[in-house]
């Protein structure tokens, strides 16, 4: 189990006239922050610096990079990764944009413009809490859905998509508690499963 953030968010704030643009994102793999931090180096090509820090899970245990891209050693991509590992913050980046003012901050005051970036735009979001789980697929009648989205009301099992067809198609995130208390109650349910199937595996906020 670790924290997370809810949604990406963003935050803005000047500093002696230089703009520094904070950016947070939800991630599950390595790949997909080194995408976003490619999409930050596009979208805001004219900056003098774009820094980050992230905290990842892979096979192999918790990974953690950061860059300072430019900055003085030590003034932005490390307190940036310091705040996510203080606050047990994982599947996290976050990306500081910084357009020069012209007025140089010190290493101080680059410290503490990075951290105000990055703290304003975690508050932005939420904080979650998460666990390995899994996505199941399942299929009912329409005569059931609402009965079906009671029951995931009940049971606190995140309902995260809907497609009407010939039956409702309905995908959840679930723990394996959930799936198997679910599976176990199937014959006395006040509603028909016509399929479920599990999908992938993955973090879900529990």
């Amino acid at each position: 189990m670790f924290k997370s953030i809810a949604k990406n968010a963003s935050s803005k704030i000047v500093e002696k006239k230089s703009k520094f643009i904070g950016n947070v994102y939800y991630i599950e793999s390595i790949e997909e922050a080194e995408e976003l931090i490619k999409q930050a180096n596009k979208t805001y090509f004219d900056a003098r610096h774009n820094c980050y820090a992230f905290r990842v899970y892979t096979q192999n245990g918790i990974v953690n990079r950061f860059s300072d891209d430019g900055e003085p050693s030590g003034t932005a991509g490390s307190p940036m990764l310091n705040l996510l590992t203080g606050q047990n913050l994982c599947n996290v980046l976050v990306i500081v944009t910084r357009y020069f003012g012209g007025i140089l901050l010190g290493t101080g005051g680059l410290v503490r413009a990075y951290m105000t970036a990055s703290t304003e735009a975690l508050a932005q979001t939420s904080i979650v809490e998460m666990e390995w789980g899994k996505e199941v697929e399942f299929v009912v009648n329409y005569a059931d859905l609402e009965k079906i989205k009671y029951y995931f009301q009940q049971n606190e099992i995140q309902l995260t998509n809907l497609e009407y067809e010939e039956n409702v198609k309905i995908v959840a995130q679930m723990t394996e508690e959930k799936i198997n208390k679910l599976r176990k109650q199937r014959e006395n349910l006040n509603f028909h499963l016509l399929k479920d199937e599990i999908l992938r595996e993955k973090f879900i906020v529990i």
